[in-house]
Formats: C-alpha cells, structure tokens, sequence
C-alpha cells in the first residue's frame, strides 16, 4: 500500500507540473534514469526498456514544453540476459532546471534536475547513516529527527567468551567495547567488517580533505572544530581500539550476541553480549585502520591530545601479534565444537590473509616510513588484487600508496608504478564494456556481478575509477564513476534508487530492525541497500529470474534488501566525490 500511494503522489505532481504534456501520459515503468537527475556539463543518459520505441523528449517541467528531442540508441543485449534496451543519450542539453522524459506509448518519467549541487542529499544522506547505526549512545531528536531513539547495547560489560579466553581475560570476566557501529541491519559489531568501512571513510577525507572539513551532516560536534566525518570514524576508531588485548596486541573477531536479535529496538535487545577469539583478520585490520588514523588525527593535537600516537602504537602491537599468529582464521563452526556457548551470528569467516597484510603493510609504511613495512608488500606484490571487499582488503592498500607518493621514499617509486599500472588496467577494462552495457554502467556485464551486496561493488567500481583519475586527470574515468552512481540512483533494471529516503522509487521495507520496529513508516534514510542477488539465499517472494531483477523490496530478504556499513562507506565516497569534483570545475 505504501508503494500504491507513493505512486499516486508522483501522479498528482506530475499532473501539477507538465500541464502541457498530454493529460494520458503515465508515470513510465520502462524509462529508468538516476532519480535525483544530471550535472549540467556532465553525461546524461536514460534506458528505456522498449523494442519498438525509436523517440524521446525532454520536457520542461513546469511548462511541459518540449526542449530537446533525440533518437534512441540502437537496440543492446547481453549475453547473460534477457533484457533488451535501448539509450536516450542528452548529454549535449546543459541548462540548469527541471524536466522530464517521455518516450511515445510508453510514459514519462518524474520530475528530475539538472544542477551542479546535484547528489549533495545523497552524499550527506549516506554519511549520517553512520550516526544512526551508533551503538551504547541515544539518538537525539535534534541530530535524529523522528528516527530518535533509545541507546542500546551499553557493552561496558561484555564477556569473554571461552574462545577469546587468555591470560587475565579469563572465561565470563568482562571487558568495555562500548561504541561503534551496528554492523548492518543487526546489532553486533564486526571487527573485520569494520576495518573496511573505516578505512574506506577515512579515504575519501584523504582524497577530498577540503571538501570534507566543510560538509555538515547534523551530528554531535562534542564542542570540537572537526570534520564531521572524522567525529563518525572516530566513534568507530575507539571502539575497534577497545577490541584490541592491551597485554599482546591481538584483536577479537567481534561484539556480538549468542544469536541475531528478533526485530526489535536496540533498547529491547539484552542478550548477553560476548568477545570472541582474537585473529589474523582483525588484527590486521585495526593495524590498517589505527595507523590511517593515526595521520590523519595528528593535525587535530589539541581536540584529541595523543589520540594519533596511541593509534600508532596500537597499530604496531597490532602488527606484532599478527607475526607471531600469522593464520590464525576465524572459523566459527570450529569454535562451536569447541566451545559453549555456541555462537550463530555473522561469521565474516576468512582464511586468506595475504591481502590484509599487504593494506595493513600499505598504512603502516605511509605514517612510520619504516622499511620492514616496505618489505613485506614486496614480498607479496605478486598477489593478485581487484575491488575491494571485506575479505580482499589488498586494493585499500594501492590506493593509500598513490595518494600519499609525495611522503614516500624513493626506493618505493618502482613497487608503486606497478601497482598503479594495475589500477589503470582494471579501470580501462571496465570502460570497455560502458559503451555497449544494456544501461551502459559499467557494472553488470556479468552474471556473478549480481551477486550477495552486488550494490556495494557498483560503488567499490566507482571509487576504482575516481582513484584512475586522480592519478591521470582523465575525465573517461569520471563519466564512468557517474554511471555507476546513476545505476545506483535509479538507471537499472529493477528502477529503484537502491538509498532508502532518496529518488521517487527507493527501498520502503529495508532488512534493518530499527526500520522494522520502530513504528515509522518511512525507514532510517541514507542507507544503501544490497541490491540484486541472483542466489536468493533468503528464499524471500521474488518477482524474476533475471540476474538484474533478483531484487524485492521486503524486510525478509535479508540477500537483496539488507543494509551494511561496508556498503554504505563506498557510497559515502563515490557520492561525495563525484560532487568535490564537480565543485572544481
């Protein structure tokens, strides 16, 4: 009911906007286009699922007069499915306004903009997801608006679990991992999963560091002159540090109940919360993540006195651990048989370190200059690499060396070449399949594409193709950012825009308990959801078989419709990178 009535409002704006387009012409199921709309100078590209339709028109939508009319592309295919497009290209229209497309027969699309602030709602939006995802802490109206709630999870008192049990941490004895963030539509807290987002938030403000010290998200700002996303990372940072064992260095794998929560509040959630054993993974991960951070908070000395030396230090006991318990995997159907209580939540399972080695090596290199560092990237140069995921971290790495060539020594120049040559092929290849993709993205040429969080390597993608331009200035790389930002924001087969709160179509019924039990109908907005899964391990009510429609919109199917901060943290980034670029124009 509620997707009937959104329908009908867009309806009724519609009618009130475009009184000269023909009073029969529907809101479109077949022309699909990034919902917020178009940078004046940049692409501007509509699909439209129709065979037999060879015109379109772009309206202004006040008036309805028609401004500018084009013929559709050729017909596209592709190998891996049924569907068959065709592409309304306007990219030569430049004026600022609103408007609409209409194709004959088969509809109009709603109101869109063209504007140079265009994605500034997207880019804030998924940025202060991250407020609303803080563990131990209430939501205030003034920050939350009517998503205020009650803190959840203090974790002042957490257990140690058997598995994690060493030392003078013994078995039930009780640590403080209070903070953090919830890890995606659950509410414990996952180290390994943690490092990615982290690392990837505090990239962006690496990359685009003036843009970020202005952009507001309503946050506490805990009377400090500091960005607000480093106050986000930040809340995360001290949290993942108070995972790490101060006796040895070792990190535990997770926060976390026994098992998932039902859909509640965080405040109705009072399942004992444990530690688990420490591993590699984790490890490595904060050692990545603390010496990141240790850079970067070094220019804030007096609203957080020592805070960077206590992250380096925490990063190199980190390291320590990590080489004398170098394959330690977090197996959580091992641990079960081993110990009581047995444990079913997110096992973030990984037995191949070599790629955490190599980002963990990448940070710690770039805030010491210590050659030990150096070395054991070289020693694993030969590893393969490709977009980043929770499990394959290395590609963190490579773009931290490129970004900060400038402080590094000169006997890294020829291991950096390499690895800058490698990001430049993987870019180049994905522009190769832009001009012929059935919503010429360059996502999606494949069917495995379409896969757990098939989302989250749409904006991994882009942040791929906006660190090729960085390190060559090339605009191809940018227009193929956007496209993929355009998928994301409603140019794909499903025509959603895949953030709850953004576009006229987006995610009512995400896989997030506060979004389900809250008692408010709009779900927490910023939040991108997993997108097309072409497995469908939740066995949720899907409408197709397509790779590219294995979407539903229902608070069941945790496989498409699930939020995550690992995938919100590229979306961070592509979104607000895209718009800093755009402001240097």
């Amino acid at each position: 009911m509620k997707f009937k009535r959104l329908i009908i409002a867009l309806n009724s704006i519609l009618l009130l906007t475009t009184c000269a387009v023909s009073a029969q012409q529907q809101l479109s199921g077949q022309i699909y286009l990034n919902q917020l709309g178009f940078y004046p100078s940049g692409p501007k590209i509509a699909v439209v699922m129709a065979d037999d339709a060879q015109e379109f028109e772009l309206h202004d939508a006040a008036t309805g007069r028609v401004v500018l009319t084009g013929k559709l592309s050729a017909k596209r295919t592709l190998a891996t499915s049924n569907l068959t497009t065709k592409i309304a290209d306007f990219s030569s229209f430049t004026h600022a306004g609103t408007y609409l497309i209409t194709v004959a027969g088969k509809g109009s699309t709603a109101p869109f903009r063209i504007a140079n602030d265009l994605h500034h709602p997207v880019a804030v939006s998924s940025l202060k997801a991250f407020y609303y995802q803080r563990a131990s802490m209430p939501l205030e109206a003034v920050y939350a608006g009517k998503w205020a709630r009650a803190a959840g999870h203090p974790d002042t008192t957490v257990l140690i679990h058997p598995s994690a049990a060493e030392g003078k941490r013994t078995a039930k004895s009780t640590i403080n991992t209070t903070g953090g963030w919830y890890d995606a539509g659950d509410y414990n807290k996952y180290i390994v999963n943690s490092g990615i987002s982290t690392g990837t938030l505090l990239a962006a403000y690496e990359d685009f560091p003036s843009y970020f010290d202005t952009l507001k998200t309503q946050i506490p700002a805990e009377g400090k002159k500091v960005p607000d996303l480093l106050l986000e990372t930040l809340y995360n940072i001290r949290w993942m540090l108070r995972m790490q064992d101060p006796a040895d260095g070792g990190v535990y794998n997770k926060c976390t109940n026994t098992h998932f929560d039902a859909m509640i509040m965080p405040d109705q959630a009072v399942q004992p919360r444990y530690v688990v054993q420490k591993g590699t993974a984790a490890t490595l991960n904060l050692a990545a993540v603390a010496a990141q951070a240790a850079r970067i908070f070094k220019h804030y000395p007096q609203q957080y006195p020592g805070l960077a030396d206590s992250c380096l230090k925490a990063a190199v006991k980190a390291w320590g651990w990590a080489e004398k318990h170098p394959d330690v995997a977090y197996d959580q159907d091992e641990m079960n048989r081993k110990f009581e209580p047995q444990v079913t939540t997110g096992g973030y399972g990984d037995d191949k370190f070599g790629d955490e080695w190599i980002w963990s090596a990448a940070e710690l290199f770039i805030s010491t200059g210590s050659k030990v560092y150096y070395d054991a990237i070289w020693s694993r140069l030969n590893d393969a690499t490709g977009i980043p995921g929770w499990s394959y971290v290395s590609m963190l790495g490579y773009y931290s060396l490129q970004r900060n060539l400038k402080s590094l020594p000169d006997y890294s120049k020829g291991m950096t070449g390499i690895m800058k040559k490698r990001i430049l092929t993987i870019a180049d290849r994905y522009i190769e399949v832009l001009s012929s993709h059935i919503f010429d993205t360059v996502f999606g040429d494949a069917r495995s594409d379409y896969n757990w969080g098939s989302n989250s390597t749409v904006a991994n993608q882009g942040i791929l193709l906006i660190n090729a331009y960085l390190m060559t200035g090339e605009q191809k790389y940018i227009t193929a950012a956007i496209s993929n930002l355009d998928y994301l924001m409603g140019r794909n087969a499903t025509g959603y825009c895949f953030v709850t709160g953004m576009g006229v179509k987006s995610p009512l019924h995400p896989h997030h308990r506060p979004s389900v039990a809250d008692g408010i109908e709009a779900p927490v907005p910023g939040f991108l959801v997993g997108g097309p899964n072409y497995e469908k391990q939740d066995k949720a009510a899907y409408t197709s078989n397509e790779p590219e429609l294995s979407y539903t919109d229902l608070d069941s199917s945790y496989a498409s419709n699930e939020v995550a901060i690992n995938w919100n943290a590229p979306l961070v980034y592509i979104s607000n990178a895209i718009e800093a670029l755009q402001k240097k124009k």
